[in-house]
């Protein structure tokens, strides 16, 4: 164990869904990749279709089973010749003020499993937990009324999404992430499913609603396990442990979305209906699990129906070490992740996929006052991005997939008086595409008050003017006055 943490959970803000992906999908139709309905929506791949008549009614249509074998993958050259060229429709600083006063942001969040059971012959095995997507965000509602006004038609303005799956051919890298994923580590998600003998209909996941757990047939919720000590009391705050579950832990589960937490549990292995009392191998994916609400009498995490309820245990005569739990007291563990992108049509609705969505991990503040640069960190970068302060555009290069640098605005881009900085002023990070598409960070970058004029040096535009092809030979600046950043990330993208 290399750490502890401080925890502290609180009471449930439940988010509605809006287009959960149903659990009928066979395992090996599936994946991911998305786009708009009608002829004006942009790229995407072949795959199931799910298109809800209404985005006001927050339904679905299931596809027809069995799914059709889905079309080949078309091959993109992300930032080749071949298809990444969006339509020059530059961002006006209109547009951006517009967008930072509204916020219509446009989210995808989708959820899914971390492994899964592979299909043999003519096996039909299914996802499950099943992929869900869920879209946030008013944008979504702002983009069909654009798009009829435009003159779509009510169909082709439906929401749709394309479902696809791509399995990586080398079994080295295959068998590199399944000795990553076969463990369950402290502080991961983790979803469980409770599923009577074998039948698929029968499925039920945990779940929280309305402020409760339940057993639900059709939406399932990530819980972040956390690994304490066997002496840790029952309070809201507790202290976490880093390492990897093993059975006979003492764990804490969280819903990930709302912050509910169950009572202190030992997890504990299930064979044959029986919970095993002196097992402590470690939990892996997919393994049959109970788990005992600690400090009371054989009292186990149970489901019936929908409802969540503990059920008693009864002794084995014959064998000490061994409870007899029924069915619905017996879980099924599989770790979870989930994949957040969020964008905004700022100058209206374009053909060209919105994907690659950049994704920026952290800031770094190189010099000060006239020469203020920063660099960005993240992956999915290209040549056709800005970097944005607020609603100011800055000068920019990209390096690489990975990497970006822009010149820090001076401040009286902001205070038109000001000739330095004066009190804090804090501004969001944006990326802006070349085609009007904003990417909120969620990060801003604070200016930060200085003491009076600063002395001139050449400014930041010269030198990157002088050094596009040369930017590792940038002189080294260590004035770190005047200015700084923050990092606020934020899951729905405020700033």
């Amino acid at each position: 164990m290399n750490g502890e943490h401080h925890i502290h959970h609180h009471g449930s803000s439940h988010v509605p869904p809006l287009t959960p992906v149903p659990a009928s999908l066979p395992s090996q139709h599936l994946g991911l990749a998305s786009g708009s309905g009608g002829g004006r929506g942009g790229g995407a791949m072949g795959g199931p279709v799910l298109s809800p008549p209404s985005l006001a009614a927050h339904s679905m249509q299931t596809p027809p089973s069995p799914i059709p074998t889905p079309s080949p993958p078309v091959p993109i050259e992300r930032f080749g010749s071949m298809i990444y060229r969006p339509k020059e429709q530059r961002l006006t600083r209109e547009a951006m003020k517009k967008y930072l006063r509204e916020r219509s942001d446009m989210m995808i969040v989708i959820l899914h499993a971390k492994v899964a059971q592979k299909s043999y012959g003519n096996e039909k095995r299914f996802f499950c937990p099943p992929p869900c997507i869920y879209l946030y965000g008013e944008g979504w509602r702002l983009k069909q009324e654009q798009m009829l006004k435009d003159g779509e038609t009510e169909q082709g303005a439906q929401l749709c999404a394309f479902i696809g799956i791509g399995i990586p051919d080398s079994c080295l890298f295959t068998l590199y992430v399944l000795l990553l994923s076969v463990c369950i580590a402290s502080g991961t998600k983790v979803a469980l499913f409770n599923r009577l003998r074998s039948q698929t209909v029968s499925t039920r996941y945990l779940h929280v609603e309305n402020g409760n757990f339940h057993a639900s047939s059709t939406q399932w919720g990530a819980f972040t396990i956390h690994l304490l000590d066997d002496n840790e009391s029952e309070s809201e705050e507790f202290t976490v442990r880093d390492g990897y579950i093993h059975y006979g832990s003492t764990v804490k589960l969280v819903c990930s979305v709302t912050g509910m937490a169950l009572p202190r549990l030992i997890i504990r292995k299930v064979d044959k209906q029986m919970a095993l009392l002196d097992a402590d191998d470690p939990v892996s994916q997919l393994h049959k699990c109970a788990f005992f609400m600690k400090d009371t009498e054989r009292m186990y995490l149970c489901l019936s129906q929908e409802r969540i309820i503990q059920f008693q245990a009864t002794p084995c005569p014959k064998e000490p070490n061994k409870e007899m739990i029924n069915d619905g007291a017996s879980w099924t563990i599989i770790s979870t992740d989930k994949a957040e992108y969020q964008f905004f049509e700022g100058m209206g609705p374009v053909r060209s996929p919105v994907t690659p969505v950049p994704v920026v991990h952290s800031l770094h503040l190189n010099g000060g006052g006239d020469v203020a640069m920063l660099e960005l960190t993240g992956e999915n970068f290209t040549p056709n991005l800005k970097v944005w302060f607020g609603d100011v555009e800055a000068e920019t290069m990209y390096r690489c997939q990975e990497s970006m640098l822009c010149v820090v605005p001076e401040i009286s881009a902001f205070r038109g008086e000001w000739l330095w900085v004066r009190q804090p002023t804090q501004v969001p990070v944006s990326l802006v595409r070349n085609d009007g598409i904003i990417y909120a960070t969620g990060l801003t970058f604070t200016y930060t008050p200085e003491p009076g004029p600063r002395p001139h040096c050449p400014s930041a535009d010269e030198i990157m003017r002088n050094s596009q092809t040369h930017l590792s030979r940038l002189p080294a600046i260590t004035d770190m006055s005047g200015v700084q950043y923050e990092q606020q990330p934020s899951s729905q993208g405020g700033m």
